[in-house]
This record gives structure tokens, C-alpha cells and sequence, in this order.
């Protein structure tokens, strides 16, 4: 078991499973956003590409409603 560097990685799995859940929400949430906007090229960008939640937060933030109340 000394030459198995195994035991070294058992971090790994957490954060690959905290990195796709987070990637997730924020890709569930822009899809959700586009897919209202009626954004075709967006919702497609979004669900193809992997960035670990950069795009979808990118998109989040630059395509807000402007409410007048």
C-alpha cells in the first residue's frame, strides 16, 4: 500500500462533487433565465459548454430585467 498514492487523493471526489453541483445550479438557473428571454444561442451556449458555473453566472449578471416599480 506504500507505492499507491490513493490514500493521497480522497479529497478529490468531494470537491469534483461540491465543483458539479455548483456547476449545476448555476447552470439550471441560467438555462431557466434564457430559455425565458427566448435566448436560443444562449440556452445552447450554456448547456454545451462546462466553465464551472463562470458562464452561467456571466449570463446571470449582464441579462438582468430592468423592473420599474
Amino acid at each position: 500500500m506504500e507505492n499507491c498514492p490513493l490514500h493521497l487523493y480522497k479529497w478529490f471526489i468531494p470537491i469534483i462533487v461540491i465543483i458539479g453541483i455548483w456547476d449545476s445550479v448555476w447552470k439550471i438557473i441560467a438555462m431557466w433565465k434564457a430559455a425565458q428571454n427566448k435566448q436560443l444561442a444562449w440556452f445552447i451556449i450554456i448547456a454545451v459548454i462546462n466553465t464551472i458555473g463562470i458562464l452561467p453566472i456571466i449570463y446571470i449578471l449582464t441579462h438582468k430585467k430592468v423592473t420599474n416599480n
